[in-house]
């Protein structure tokens, strides 16, 4: 769906680009929020976030997205929530989500 160089993409680049292409807070903030409602098998988000930053993701963005999506997952969130409830469960989410964008636009501040 990423495509590869050389190849055309069924998601076109531009899209990626405008929307986490950059190291913006929006651009980390929705990756960490997407991270955090993917769920990832054990290491297919190598692959993923290759595809990704082969189409123009920044590296602060794929970074809040690896940090969001090993720690939450939809399928995680209804388990949390059922055990701890609601509250604990959407501040739990809530601070992943903040922190891993934190931690992106850090590393994209310092790399980039």
């Amino acid at each position: 769906m990423l495509g590869r160089p050389g190849h055309p993409a069924l998601i076109p680049e531009r899209y990626i680009q405008s929307l986490v292409g950059d190291n913006s807070l929006w651009a980390n903030l929705l990756a960490s929020v997407a991270g955090a409602f993917m769920y990832f098998a054990t290491l297919t988000e190598v692959p993923i976030l290759q595809g990704l930053l082969g189409s123009g993701m920044g590296q602060g963005p794929a970074l809040a997205l690896l940090l969001a999506g090993p720690a939450l997952s939809l399928p995680n969130m209804l388990v949390i929530g059922s055990v701890m409830g609601i509250k604990k469960t959407a501040t739990f989410c809530g601070i992943i989500v903040v922190m891993s964008t934190i931690a992106g636009m850090l590393y994209g501040w310092v790399v980039g």
